[in-house]
C-alpha cells in the first residue's frame, strides 16, 4: 500500500538527486576523494534547495549556523570568552557566500581549537582547584542550572569565577550521595580531565561533521548531517543490530536529554531511564566517569557504545527531579532488537458492581514496524491478528496504547487506523512546493468497530499522532493521557553522498521534505494531539516537547479532506471527562505525581540550586519523601492488580488464553525491581476505569457497526494549496 497522491510530488528522490547534483563541483573527477570544500558546499547546496522551507543560504542561516555550532561546544556559555565570541562575529557578514562557494570550513576549526585551548585551562583550573580548596557549604551562594541564555565569561578570571561554582556543585552533589570525602576530589578530577581527553581526539571529519550538523540544524531540528561513522551507525540501527543501551538523545542546556528509548534495548528492558532523564557522566565498566556535560551527542553516544556484553555505568537526574537527586545507573550493553517492539496485547476483567466482569483489551505498540526479515509481518498485520484473538475472547472494549510509541512506517500507520475505520483519508503529506498527498486507508470496512480509547504521552510522536489524530477527526476513538502528544509532524528522507561523489565512505543528509496534517487539516506539527481527557503523568514534562527545539517548523492548517465523522465521543464526552477527573483527585498516585510536576515546575522557575548543603539535604529529604510515598502507593496498587492475560504473537493462534498473572506475581515483581515507572501502571488503570465508563455510556450494543451506521467515506481527490 503507497500513498494515494493527487499529483507526482516535487520532493520526490528524483528533485532530490537534480538538487543535489547542482551542488556538487563540476570539475571533481569520478576517482577524486571530494575535499571539505566540496562536501561542505554539496551539504549546503542540498539543503538550501531541497529543505521544506527551501529558504536560501543567506547571512541569517550561516549566523543560525554558527549559533548553533557555539552551542554544541559550549551551550552552557562556560568556556568561550567574550573577546572569543566577538572575534567570531566577525567572520558572520558574507558567510554564508563562502560556504556556498569556497565551501569554508576554516571556521569551524578555528572555533574548535580555541575550545580545546579553553577546555584545557579548565581543566588545569579545576584539578588545582580540587587539589587546594577547603569546600566549605555553609554559606548563601548559589549555581545556575541553566545558562543557556547566560551571558558569556568576560574574560580568564570571570570564566575561573563560574568554574569555581562549577566544582563546588559537582563536590556537594557527590557529598550528598555519600561518596566518602577521600575519593570526591580525584573523581571530580579524572571526570574534568577525561572530558579533555575525549574531545581532543576528534578527528578534522568529525569536527566538520559537528559544523554541517549545525548547518542542517540551522533550517530545523531534524535536518541532520551524518559523516560516515554516524551512517554506519544509522545502517546498523535499521538493520537492528546496535551493540548499546537503546536510546536517543537531545542537547539542551549543556546537558544530554534522553528523548526516548529504543524497544528492546537494555535501557527500556531495565526500567530503570526514562525519557527527560539528563545524562551527566558516563563511565566504562569500573573506569573513572567522564563528565559530559556540554559534549557533543555524537561523542557521548561514542562513550555509551560499546562491545556486546560489556557494562556502562550511567549518572543522571532522574525527570522531574532536582539537581540534588542523581543515580548512577549500570547497564549491560547488548544488542537491540526490534522483536521486543512488536505488538502485545492484554485482556483484563474488570469486576462491575452487581454484574458480570467486563472484558476488556489493551494493545500496546511501540513502534510502527514494517515488513522484513526481523520485522515480523508489518504492525498492522500483527494488530490484526491480536484484534481478532481480542474478539475471539468476547472484549468489550479496547485500548491502544501509543504512550512509548515514538514513530515508524506512514504506511503501517495508516494502514492500522484503517483497522478501525473504513476507507477513508488518514493523513495528509504537504510538499516544499504545495503539493499535497493524501494517504487513504484501503480497508473497505473496519475489522474493530466497538468503543475505542487511545492512551496517548509526550513521547507519542510522529505515526502514532498521525494515528490519534485520525482517529479523533473521525470521533471514532476517545484519546486519552498527557496534555500533548510529542508535535513532530516533519517528513525526512536520508540523502547518501556516496551516490554523487561516487566514493565510499562518505555520510549522509538527513533533510526535511514535507508536514504531516490531519484529516482535519490541522497540522501535527508543534502543537501534536491534545487528547480529550488529560491524566496527570510524569512523562508530560515541557521539555519533551517539539517546541522546545531550535528553529522547529511552524503550525499550520491544509484545508480539511472529505470524510465523515462516526461522532462517537462527543455526546458522551462531558460525562466521562466528569467521571475521570473525580477519580483523578480521590487517587493518591495522582496526587503524588502532581506533586513531583510541581516541585519540577518551581525548580524550572527558579533555575538555580543553593550550594548551602543543609538547605539541599532539606530538598533532598522532600524528594526522596514523596520517592517512599509513591512506592508505598505502587506497592499497594500492585496487591489490589486485577489478574490479566498476556498475549504475544507467539501465541495469539493458541485456541486458549494463556495462564493469568496474577496480584500477587505482580507485586511480588514491584517490590524486588523498586525501580518501574508508577504513572504508566496507574495511567493505565484509569483507562481502563474510562473505557468501561464509555461502554457504559454508549447504546448498547455498540458491539457491531452495521451498515446503517457506517459512514458512506467520500475519497478526496480535489488539488489542494497551502501557503507556508
Amino acid at each position: 500500500m503507497k500513498l494515494q497522491t493527487q499529483r507526482l510530488s516535487v520532493f520526490s528522490v528524483l528533485t532530490l538527486l537534480v538538487a543535489f547534483c547542482a551542488a556538487v563541483p563540476s570539475c571533481l573527477a569520478d576517482n577524486e576523494p571530494p575535499t571539505e570544500a566540496d562536501i561542505t558546499r554539496a551539504v549546503a547546496g542540498l539543503l538550501q534547495r531541497s529543505q521544506f522551507l527551501q529558504l536560501p543560504l543567506d547571512d541569517s542561516i550561516s549566523s543560525q549556523c554558527l549559533d548553533r555550532y557555539l552551542d554544541t561546544l559550549d551551550g552552557a556559555h562556560l568556556l568561550f570568552f567574550q573577546s572569543d565570541l566577538d572575534e567570531f562575529a566577525s567572520f558572520r557578514p558574507g558567510l554564508a557566500a563562502k560556504i556556498l562557494v569556497e565551501g569554508e570550513t576554516r571556521l569551524a576549526h578555528l572555533i574548535y581549537t580555541r575550545y580545546l585551548k579553553r577546555l584545557a585551562q579548565q581543566a588545569d583550573f579545576t584539578a588545582q582547584l580540587l587539589h587546594e580548596e577547603k569546600f566549605d557549604f555553609t554559606g548563601h551562594d548559589w549555581w545556575q542550572l541553566d545558562r543557556h541564555d547566560a551571558s558569556p565569561p568576560r574574560n580568564l578570571a570571570a570564566a575561573q569565577d563560574l568554574w569555581r561554582q562549577e566544582v563546588r556543585e559537582d563536590y556537594l552533589l557527590e557529598k550528598l550521595d555519600g561518596t566518602p570525602i577521600v575519593n570526591i576530589a580525584p573523581a571530580l578530577a579524572q571526570r574534568y580531565g577525561g572530558r579533555l581527553q575525549t574531545m581532543g581526539r576528534l578527528s578534522p571529519a568529525e569536527v566538520m561533521g559537528i559544523y554541517l550538523d549545525a548547518l542542517a540544524h540551522a533550517y530545523d531540528p531534524h535536518s541532520d548531517y551524518f559523516g560516515h561513522p554516524e551512517r554506519e551507525e544509522l545502517k546498523i540501527e535499521m538493520n537492528l543490530s546496535l551493540f548499546g543501551i537503546g536510546g536517543t538523545l537531545q542537547a539542551k542546556g549543556g546537558y544530554c536529554i534522553i528523548r526516548d528509548l529504543i524497544p528492546g534495548g537494555p535501557a527500556a528492558s531495565s526500567g530503570l531511564l526514562k525519557p527527560g532523564d539528563r545524562i551527566v557522566a558516563v563511565a566504562q565498566d569500573k573506569s573513572e566517569a567522564v563528565d559530559i556535560k556540554d559534549m557533543p551527542s555524537s561523542q557521548v553516544v561514542e562513550l555509551i557504545r560499546g562491545p556486546k556484553g560489556s557494562t556502562v555505568r550511567v549518572t543522571i537526574i532522574p525527570a522531574g527531579a532536582g539537581n540534588s537527586n542523581r543515580k548512577t545507573v549500570t547497564l549491560v550493553r547488548d544488542e537491540i532488537k526490534l522483536s521486543e517492539a512488536h505488538a502485545k496485547a492484554t485482556i483484563i476483567d474488570l469486576p462491575q458492581t452487581g454484574g458480570r466482569p467486563l472484558r476488556v483489551g489493551v494493545l500496546d505498540l511501540r513502534l510502527f514496524y514494517g515488513k522484513g526479515d526481523e520485522k515480523g509481518d508489518g504492525a498492522s498485520d500483527d494488530t490484526t491478528r491480536l484484534i481478532r484473538k481480542l474478539k475471539q475472547e468476547a472484549v468489550r472494549g479496547l485500548i491502544l496504547d501509543l504512550r512509548r510509541n515514538r514513530g515508524g512506517s506512514l504506511d503501517e500507520a495508516i494502514l492500522l487506523t484503517g483497522l478501525f475505520i473504513p476507507s477513508g483519508p488518514v493523513v495528509q503529506k504537504l510538499g516544499p512546493e504545495d503539493d499535497v498527498e493524501v494517504g487513504i486507508s484501503p480497508e473497505t470496512n473496519s475489522l474493530y468497530d466497538g468503543p475505542l480509547v487511545v492512551l496517548t504521552s509526550r513521547l507519542s510522536a510522529s505515526a502514532s499522532e498521525i494515528v490519534a489524530g485520525a482517529l479523533q477527526d473521525y470521533g471514532r476513538a476517545l484519546i486519552v493521557g498527557d496534555s500533548s502528544t510529542f508535535g513532530k509532524g516533519t517528513v525526512q528522507t536520508v540523502v547518501p553522498l556516496k551516490e554523487f561523489f561516487h566514493q565510499r565512505g562518505l555520510g549522509a543528509v538527513n533533510v526535511t521534505i514535507g508536514k504531516f496534517y490531519r484529516p482535519s487539516g490541522a497540522s501535527t506539527q508543534l502543537r501534536g494531539v491534545v487528547p480529550d481527557i488529560v491524566l496527570p503523568s510524569e512523562t508530560d514534562l515541557p521539555d519533551i516537547d517539539e517546541s522546545k527545539l531550535p528553529n522547529a517548523l511552524s503550525w499550520d492548517i491544509l484545508p480539511p479532506t472529505t470524510y465523515t465523522k462516526f461522532d462517537l465521543v462527543r455526546p458522551v464526552l462531558g460525562a466521562l471527562r466528569e467521571k475521570s477527573r473525580s477519580r483523578v483527585v480521590a487517587d493518591p498516585g495522582f496526587r503524588l505525581v502532581r506533586e513531583e510536576l510541581a516541585m519540577e515546575e518551581k525548580d524550572e522557575e527558579a533555575n538555580s540550586v543553593s550550594l548551602n548543603e543543609a538547605d539541599r539535604l532539606c530538598v533532598k529529604a522532600q524528594a526522596d519523601e514523596v520517592g517512599a510515598k509513591m512506592k508505598k502507593v505502587v506497592l499497594a496498587d500492585a496487591a489490589q492488580t486485577l489478574p490479566a492475560y498476556y498475549i504475544t504473537l507467539a501465541e495469539v493462534d493458541s485456541p486458549r488464553l494463556p495462564p493469568a498473572h496474577d496480584a500477587a506475581r505482580t507485586s511480588a515483581a514491584v517490590a524486588k525491581s523498586g525501580e518501574i515507572n508508577p504513572d504508566e501502571d496507574i495511567e493505565l488503570r484509569k483507562a481502563e476505569n474510562i473505557v468501561a465508563d464509555y461502554i457504559n455510556a454508549l447504546p448498547a450494543p455498540l458491539g457491531v457497526i452495521g451498515a446503517e451506521t457506517t459512514p458512506k467515506l467520500i475519497d478526496s481527490s480535489v488539488s489542494q494549496t497551502s501557503s507556508k
